[in-house]
């Protein structure tokens, strides 16, 4: 092996002048957050720790040192935000007690996740990842460390922000293969973004930061952030499955970011408001047929979006197959002469697109209809007599209706899977509120004020609460107090708290705090209420005086 101890823990060049590289500029004596394995540390008597790179849901990746090939690697290790840490002085990862039975879960599908992905390294468009093992109560995974720039910044370079579809074309259809594949196997990016897409020195377009799908959505026990614009409806939203399409939604949007230089809204802002504006410069660029793709691919809803890679392909290619089936559409409606003018074109979900010249012909129906219906009424009334017939002088009421009260709870309805259900909404009166559970995600509805199967009159008011999810407080830092009076605060708050008793050399007061990474779970963290809170506490202070000795000891 190398020797390590002159190396920068970056770029792992050699250090020439101080513990700042000339090659990368990285400080090395810049101090290691403890939950980290600490720089030159070994794994597995061949791979060397270095700088942390980035600490995403799942993972940290370290940059490393392969000393077997002598080269720079990414070590990525399964540490899934919230849920594990680690102590300081200890490399086995520490995990919180009420997420033990999950976290080796979420470890299995990191190692197949990795596993898989190892048997793929041949794809042009994956990083070659060679090693998956577990150490230190936790799993790694081992990448070859590839010079790179992220589309964002590549696109950021340009002096309008974008690029021609003739360029763009290159860049992002090898990328299908790869993206196809890893479907085949089972395995949904979930996090496709500018960011995750990376330039290589090769001149190829690389995906990177998978992480397991069970940190792909908002209803995951582990920390899922939204890439705005990128990420789908159904990561929000639980009554929506992950599925392929919600790769090639994220893809979608990254080609409009490319060719518009604009991220696409938010796909819940897009609920309420689904058009996708392209300036008219910008539009006139961009071919006919990979406006039409693009819309087929950023459909809101995944059941109605593109379902397959390669029906994807074939649309942003005009294969063949795709001409014949244009050939045989309807010709578009004229478009209104007022729409022409406006400097943006819209382009909503092409289903939901509606031509503005029929509104008149509608008007004009409806307005018939009502006149001949006014005509047929006056007739009536004077061949009857009008209101004032006799036969009629008996009121009549009508019956109130009656409806069974659905099961909202049992299966799992979300507050706007009911807002949306227009006959529930007619028949019933429906509210909500909302509350903790510790066994209910959070979105979710399991209560209702009326019990399911009851039968109740029209309009009857139903109120259905709605799971918060667990409570949680932010954890206060507590450093540098005493015992009894970090016990005493966080106790107040609702968490149990016990102690890890630690070396103390005379530098600090006995049942104190330690007052920097002192705490697990750290500091300002949000944690459930009445999980348990580790201290490090400091112990008597240790001396290395001998005791006098004493006539009675030399006595006997």
């Amino acid at each position: 092996m190398k020797d390590i101890d002159n190396l920068c823990m970056n770029c792992f060049k050699e250090l020439t002048n101080g513990s700042v590289c000339e090659n990368c500029g990285y400080d090395n004596d810049k101090p290691t957050d403890t939950m980290y394995l600490q720089p030159k540390t070994v794994l597995e008597d061949r791979y060397v720790i270095g700088a942390v790179d980035v600490h995403e849901s799942d993972a940290v990746v370290y940059r490393g040192y392969d000393s077997q090939l002598d080269a720079v690697i990414n070590i990525r290790e399964f540490l899934p935000k919230g849920i594990a840490n680690r102590l300081e002085g200890n490399l086995d990862v520490h995990v919180r007690e009420r997420y033990k039975s999950s976290y080796e879960k979420y470890k299995e599908s990191f190692l197949n996740l990795w596993s898989t992905i190892i048997k793929m390294r041949n794809l042009s468009s994956v990083i070659p990842t060679y090693d998956v093992f577990e150490a230190n109560g936790t799993a790694y995974a081992i990448s070859e460390y590839m010079e790179s720039i992220t589309l964002r910044e590549f696109l950021l370079r340009n002096p309008d922000g974008n690029i021609l579809w003739d360029q763009a074309r290159l860049m992002f259809m090898p990328v299908l293969t790869t993206l196809e594949a890893l479907h085949s196997n089972s395995i949904i990016h979930g996090a496709i973004c500018p960011d995750n897409l990376v330039l290589c020195r090769d001149g190829k377009v690389r995906l990177k930061n998978f992480c397991i799908s069970e940190a792909n959505t908002m209803s995951s026990e582990l920390e899922f952030t939204p890439n705005e614009g990128y990420t789908a409806l159904e990561q929000y939203d639980n009554s929506h499955k992950m599925c392929p399409a919600t790769d090639i939604y994220a893809f979608s949007a990254c080609i409009f970011r490319a060719l518009v230089g604009q991220n696409p809204p938010d796909a819940k802002s897009r609920e309420t408001n689904d058009k996708l504006m392209i300036p008219n410069a910008i539009a006139e660029k961009i071919p006919t047929h990979v406006i039409k793709a693009l819309g087929g691919g950023l459909q809101i809803y995944p059941e109605k979006r593109i379902q397959d890679i390669e029906t994807f392909r074939q649309q942003l290619s005009v294969t063949p197959g795709v001409v014949a089936a244009a050939a045989i559409q309807p010709k578009p409606v004229e478009k209104d002469p007022v729409e022409e003018e406006e400097h943006y074109r819209g382009y909503p979900d092409y289903d939901m697109q509606k031509p503005k010249s029929k509104a008149p012909k509608i008007i004009i129906a409806i307005l018939v209809v009502l006149i001949i219906a006014a005509v047929a009424l006056g007739i009536y009334f004077v061949k009857n007599g009008g209101f004032s017939n006799e036969q009629d002088n008996t009121t009549t009421t009508a019956p109130i209706s009656t409806y069974s009260v659905p099961d909202f709870v049992s299966a799992g309805y979300t507050q706007s899977d009911v807002e949306n259900n227009g006959v529930w909404n007619e028949q019933f009166t429906i509210t909500f509120d909302t509350d903790y559970s510790e066994d209910v995600e959070e979105g979710i509805i399991f209560k209702q004020s009326v019990e399911a199967g009851e039968t109740v009159d029209q309009g009857t008011q139903i109120v259905l609460t709605v799971s918060r999810g667990i409570q949680t407080e932010v954890l206060p830092d507590v450093g540098g107090m005493t015992l009894e009076d970090a016990k005493k605060e966080l106790e107040e708050l609702g968490f149990t708290v016990s102690t890890v008793e630690i070396y103390n050399d005379g530098g600090h007061t006995k049942d104190t705090v330690k007052s920097s990474y002192g705490m697990a779970p750290a500091a300002g963290e949000e944690v459930a209420v009445g999980e348990e809170v580790i201290l490090q506490v400091y112990g008597e202070v240790i001396t290395t005086t001998q005791p006098s000795t004493t006539q009675e000891d030399k006595a006997e």
